[in-house]
């Protein structure tokens, strides 16, 4: 248990920063996953503006250091070559 000031509040910082960090990794793994699920469906253009969608979340969280940026780099380019190989079956 910290005894300083400084280290309880560094301890209130660190709970409030990781629930953040938590609530918006699972707002970026919901929307991968409605991405992948409209894919699966088949549906192009829908599946097109939700990877805007899911770009924009990655994005975000990479310039906010939840996730680290390569990490948000190579999920894009995983999940746009994922639309490009389901266009290409059609």
């Amino acid at each position: 248990m910290p005894r300083r000031k400084s280290s309880l509040k560094r301890k209130r910082a660190d709970k409030k920063r990781r629930l953040y960090n938590l609530r918006r990794k699972r707002k970026l793994n919901e929307a991968i996953k409605k991405f992948k699920k409209i894919l699966h469906a088949k549906n192009i253009s829908e599946a097109k503006s939700q990877l805007s969608r899911v770009f924009a979340q990655l994005d975000k969280a990479a310039k906010k250091k939840v996730i680290h940026k390569n990490l948000a780099s190579r999920s894009k380019s995983r999940l746009t070559k994922l639309l490009k190989a389901t266009k290409f079956d059609q």
